[in-house]
């Protein structure tokens, strides 16, 4: 017992002159925690690399049909509405990075910005992440709601989001610049409110965190799909699957919406779908080759999966 007590007390010693470890930035480990169901590819720091072309293909669903396909598979909090945009009529999605601010107190700042000029990082905080930024993110944050002096982003900033991402933001929280960051090219953003002030009383407190954005829950990885209707963040390991769905619920409706137009389908304006009308469907499909966005073999499995349940 008497040797084990100044062993112990050695052991104590080394530790306390250990740095500490990252706070601010969630670590590769620590993202795989929170995203182990994703079996694709990820970046370097662990977030989940959806393909570019997922990306694009959802930007052209509406929220509706991939909120459906969410809320089917228990994903209840993923929507968030009543934004401010720079380009409110041009939906944009990407892949989330997220960050998270807290209203400044002195002895968490002092930690915080010694911790980032041990990682050598410059700049104020709200530029770090900024630095982080890869072709096809989006910019998530959690600026509490604040407006005044909560302008994550001026137009210099703005800018830089832009060089990195190719996409846009989405804050729940305040810009400035507005009027100069809606003229940057390829760059769109959803935010809360628009003021002159400069940020101020705020700090940075996490890099690739969960987060909450209004009612919704967002992971460092999710497809963001942001349009005029709000935003939706989509689990990355549902992504592709939801994505899809939402193309084939699109497709079934353009076809009932030409079948109504025409007086063709009866009393059965939103529904009716059984074996006949599924193979009509896929003939009409065989004549407007460029509806399909997905892999024809994708498309017949998800009309033989519909087929099979008697959808609608």
């Amino acid at each position: 017992m008497k040797k084990t007590v100044p062993i112990l007390l050695l052991f104590c010693s080394l530790i306390a002159l250990m740095p500490a470890r990252a706070q601010v930035k969630m670590t590769h480990d620590q993202i795989l925690f929170y995203t182990q169901d994703w079996r694709g590819e990820r970046f370097a720091d662990g977030r989940p690399k959806l393909p570019d072309s997922l990306l694009k293909r959802a930007a052209d669903m509406t929220i509706e049909d991939v909120w459906e396909f969410l809320r089917d598979h228990g994903y209840r909090n993923q929507y968030e509405g009543n934004w401010q945009a720079l380009h409110v009529d041009k939906p944009f999605a990407g892949r989330a990075l997220t960050a998270q601010y807290m209203p400044t107190r002195p002895d968490m700042r002092h930690a915080i910005l010694a911790e980032g000029k041990a990682e050598g990082r410059t700049g104020d905080t709200n530029s770090w992440p900024i630095a982080e930024l890869q072709d096809g993110d989006v910019y998530v944050a959690d600026g509490f709601g604040k407006i005044i002096e909560g302008t994550l982003i001026g137009s210099n900033l703005g800018n830089g989001v832009a060089a990195h991402t190719h996409t846009g933001f989405v804050f729940d929280a305040g810009i400035r610049d507005q009027e100069e960051n809606r003229e940057i090219p390829n760059f769109n953003g959803f935010y809360r409110g628009y003021d002159p002030s400069a940020w101020a009383d705020m700090e940075l407190t996490g890099i690739n965190v969960p987060l909450r954005i209004g009612r919704a829950v967002v992971l460092p990885g999710d497809l963001v799909l942001a349009k005029a209707e709000g935003v939706l963040f989509i689990p990355a390991v549902l992504a592709e699957d939801a994505i899809s769905h939402a193309e084939f619920t699109g497709l079934t409706d353009d076809y009932n919406f030409e079948l109504n137009q025409k007086g063709a389908n009866g009393a059965q304006f939103e529904g009716g779908w059984n074996a006949a009308k599924y193979d009509a469907f896929a003939h009409w499909i065989d004549a407007h080759p460029e509806k399909l966005k997905m892999p024809r073999s994708e498309f017949d499995a998800l009309l033989a999966k519909a087929k099979s349940r008697g959808d609608h």
